[in-house]
């Protein structure tokens, strides 16, 4: 079985490898087995999966089990914090640590990769609607992937937050001098799958969105429509230094489960019966006096049981083909990756000066 995985990944790796290097780019286009995948049962399968994975195994067998799946998925077990033996079971080896200054921070003024992953989509909000682009031919919105308003986004001449409980909204104007930028980072199931703080920030609440489990790898997206905006998700939203920024763990088949080291009690994929609300959306805000809690760049805020997606969301100095200085004397945020680029948690992903 893994040795066919492997072989499948080579096969999509070579495909998607030549596709960019030609300058394609792919476009939405569901298919048959997008189809088929709506009538299936994708979050008791995915509960499923994790139990089997929790399963403490045999010592003997860990380490050839561990190295297999190493192999098939490019997992680097040279990162590894810990042996291989001490790993009981496949869940624990998927959200392993690494050891320590595996990977450094960049502490300069950017924004950095949360995951350790594939850069499937980067670039600016678009203004009309609010609007992230899936794939080339399909797009959803903000307020869709967020589950609401955002709650905290604040204006380019104020430091006063918008709230969307108040009732009150954006404009256009109120937002010149900075632009909403967005990244969406895929994880593979042989990455590393811890979810790291971006930047330094203040979160402020937590939304809990239940949903679907579809895939979202490369293909998923280029087949299945509302694809981040349907399947089960967890947003932290909360502001910097540059104003609002979001954070979306997306779940996927398979990976139900999206640990949050901020709230340890927060239980995803759960059946309807156990479910604490029959509301799709759960909704908290943080701190006694719901003032959020401060974290800073590096420090862990979530775990995947395997792979999955992490989008962002930001605020930050509005960027141009001319690189003049803004009024506060900083030049606009610009990215420094490119869609199908490699990227590693701590590595920069956007610049500004």
């Amino acid at each position: 079985m893994l040795g066919g995985l492997h072989a499948r990944r080579l096969y999509d790796d070579k495909k998607s490898e030549q596709a960019r290097q030609q300058g394609i780019e792919p476009e939405f286009h569901p298919d048959l087995k997008a189809a088929f995948l709506q009538i299936l049962p994708l979050r008791f399968f995915s509960r499923l999966f994790g139990t089997m994975t929790s399963v403490e195994l045999p010592i003997w067998s860990r380490s050839y089990i561990f190295r297999s799946y190493a192999r098939a998925f490019h997992a680097n077990l040279e990162e590894v914090a810990e042996k291989l033996d001490d790993y009981a079971s496949l869940q624990s080896f998927f959200t392993r640590k690494l050891k320590e200054g595996c990977r450094p921070i960049d502490s300069s003024s950017c924004v950095i990769s949360p995951v350790d992953g594939v850069i499937l989509r980067c670039g600016e909000v678009s203004t009309r609607g609010r609007a992230i682009e899936q794939v080339k031919g399909y797009s959803y919105s903000l307020k869709a992937l967020l589950g609401g308003q955002p709650h905290n986004l604040l204006t380019s001449t104020s430091s006063n937050m918008i709230s969307a409980d108040e009732g009150s909204s954006t404009s256009s104007a109120e937002l010149e001098g900075c632009d909403l930028f967005y990244c969406v980072l895929y994880l593979g199931p042989g990455d590393y799958h811890r979810v790291h703080s971006p930047v330094d920030w203040h979160i402020l609440s937590r939304r809990h969105i239940s949903g679907r489990l579809f895939p979202v790898n490369e293909r998923a997206t280029r087949t299945i429509g509302s694809l981040y905006t349907g399947n089960e998700r967890v947003v932290l939203e909360g502001s910097w230094e540059k104003g609002f920024i979001a954070l979306v763990a997306v779940g996927a088949f398979n990976v139900g489960s999206i640990e949050l080291k901020v709230e340890p009690d927060l239980k995803t994929n759960l059946p309807k019966l156990l479910s604490a609300t029959s509301s799709p959306v759960n909704f908290k805000k943080y701190g006694d006096d719901d003032s959020g809690f401060f974290i800073r760049k590096g420090d862990e805020l979530a775990a995947f049981n395997l792979g999955s997606t992490v989008v962002l969301v930001f605020q930050a100095p509005k960027s141009g083909e001319k690189k003049t200085l803004d009024k506060d004397g900083t030049r606009g945020f610009e990215f420094c990756v490119k869609q199908g680029q490699r990227v590693r948690m701590g590595q920069a992903i956007g610049r500004w000066e």
